[in-house]
């Protein structure tokens, strides 16, 4: 049930995003507010933090929608994530001493983005290259993440898209604990594709998951929310649930371009 610091969540690279993704002076000047408020106070729990990221995600939706010749707006479709199943495995080998002391384990997701022909309706496909492993302090139920700002600097220099994070859980089931939804509303709200893989070695019958919130149920929910700590989460009304397996990812047995950056052990 992994904490991951909010801080982690929002390492974006600007200039490649800004550049290559988000088109418009509108978006731009959203991305450098929220960039100007997160990058030296990382905090977003407060309700003004989560509506910079609301406002941010909006104009991003906004900017991949395309209209129709009846001027309608067309729903936003998730690009493709591919993960390597390498880069996974590799966590796990790199996380054993901690599992075997029955201690989670956390890394960052970097991802590039590639436009091709193909792709271009959902605006190119994220792969997943690089495991970023940051400082960090560990419980048998808890993860948390140090020095957040250098993860930031990192992305940044190699120009990735943080798609999300990765965690083990030693002892318990694959599932999302409630600190767990947190922590992946915090990467969702950035970049709607993230994912939450939960590495479960000892779960004999599902080994690891790749999640998302639900959206828009569950990101509501979520942005509502203001405890701290492990702690239940409302249903949605519809009785749909609050986090989902991701239909848009793809373990990719033939992605061998992982990197695993282990720069602040």
């Amino acid at each position: 049930m992994g904490r991951f610091a909010a801080g982690a969540c929002f390492c974006w690279p600007k200039d490649f995003l800004i550049d290559r993704i988000l088109n418009g002076e509108t978006i731009a000047q959203h991305i450098q507010l929220v960039l100007a408020s997160l990058m030296f106070n990382p905090v977003v729990q407060s309700p003004y933090g989560c509506q910079l990221l609301f406002a941010v995600r909006r104009a991003y939706i906004h900017g991949h929608s395309s209209s129709s010749s009846h001027g309608s707006t067309v729903s936003r479709v998730l690009k493709d994530v591919h993960i390597s199943a390498q880069l996974m495995e590799d966590f796990l080998a790199l996380a054993e001493d901690n599992t075997n002391k029955d201690l989670e384990t956390c890394g960052v997701l970097g991802a590039f983005l590639e436009l091709i022909l193909v792709s271009i309706q959902r605006g190119g496909i994220f792969y997943v290259t690089t495991l970023i492993i940051p400082k960090q302090e560990s419980s048998s139920n808890s993860c948390q993440a140090l020095n957040e700002e250098e993860i930031f600097f990192l992305q940044n220099e190699q120009s990735l898209f943080p798609v999300g994070w990765i965690h083990t859980h030693p002892s318990q089931s694959c599932f999302m604990s409630s600190i767990d939804l947190h922590t992946q509303f915090s990467y969702q709200v950035m970049v709607p594709e993230a994912v939450a893989i939960v590495m479960a070695p000892t779960d004999t019958t599902r080994s690891y998951g790749i999640f998302r919130l639900s959206d828009p149920d569950g990101m509501n929910i979520l942005k509502e929310c203001q405890e701290t700590g492990y702690h239940p989460h409302r249903e949605p009304a519809d009785g749909s649930p609050i986090y989902e397996h991701c239909s848009n990812v793809y373990v990719n047995p033939n992605l061998r371009q992982n990197k695993i950056t282990t720069p602040f052990k």
